[in-house]
């Protein structure tokens, strides 16, 4: 996907959160739970939003509108692709994929980047939504009727991406998902689960074995 599209909608993406705050805070509370500690590195940062929710010590996307407003929180940025990274072997604890993995050209190759990047036991999380939740299928639609950025995304399941980790040397750890209501049902705050089944953002934890 070219990130041309990303720089063009950065502002509206960016506000997000304000339109859709019990949607965020879901999100948040999923992404804090994972308990990732340590040096980490964003992968696809976008525009930092949820970021803060973990100790990333930089972030990295190849959209310099997006790292323009990931700067302005504090996010310490470097343009760059998640198949190649520009760092060092075992230079962070973590790394973390928040919705980034439904636009990477090649998912395998980037997470044997993060492999690469990653310590000895080092943790990668995937965020994603599920191609077989309702959220996921509400987004299939979106793009196909056209959504300047939905259009663009590949949506996996829960199962593809477990599949993905073990082949790239990673063993699942933990698992937390929230938003177990429909996009056409009034958004609440929910708790986190480890129950992943029909829930629209699922974030997985590996470690790199």
């Amino acid at each position: 996907m070219s990130h041309r599209i990303f720089d063009e909608y950065a502002e509206k993406y960016d506000s997000w959160h304000k339109r859709n705050p019990k949607l965020y805070e879901c999100e948040a509370k999923a992404i804090r739970a994972l308990g990732l500690k340590g040096k980490g590195l964003s992968i696809g940062v976008g525009t930092g939003i949820l970021d803060s929710q973990a100790p990333i010590y930089v972030g990295i996307d190849p959209s310099a509108n997006m790292l323009r407003f990931a700067l302005k929180r504090g996010v310490k940025s470097v343009m760059a692709v998640g198949e190649y990274l520009p760092f060092k072997d075992g230079s962070f604890d973590f790394a973390l994929m928040i919705t980034t993995i439904c636009f990477l050209k090649s998912p395998e190759k980037a997470i044997i980047e993060a492999g690469r990047i990653l310590k000895y036991r080092g943790e990668l999380a995937i965020c994603l939504i599920p191609r077989d939740s309702s959220w996921g299928r509400e987004y299939i639609r979106r793009g196909r009727m056209g959504h300047a950025i939905y259009s663009h995304a590949r949506f996996y399941t829960l199962k593809e991406i477990k599949r993905i980790l073990e082949m790239c040397s990673f063993k699942v750890t933990d698992i937390k998902s929230t938003l177990g209501y429909s996009p056409h049902e009034k958004p609440r705050i929910e708790e986190p689960t480890d129950n992943p089944r029909g829930k629209g953002f699922v974030c997985i934890k590996a470690m790199k074995t």
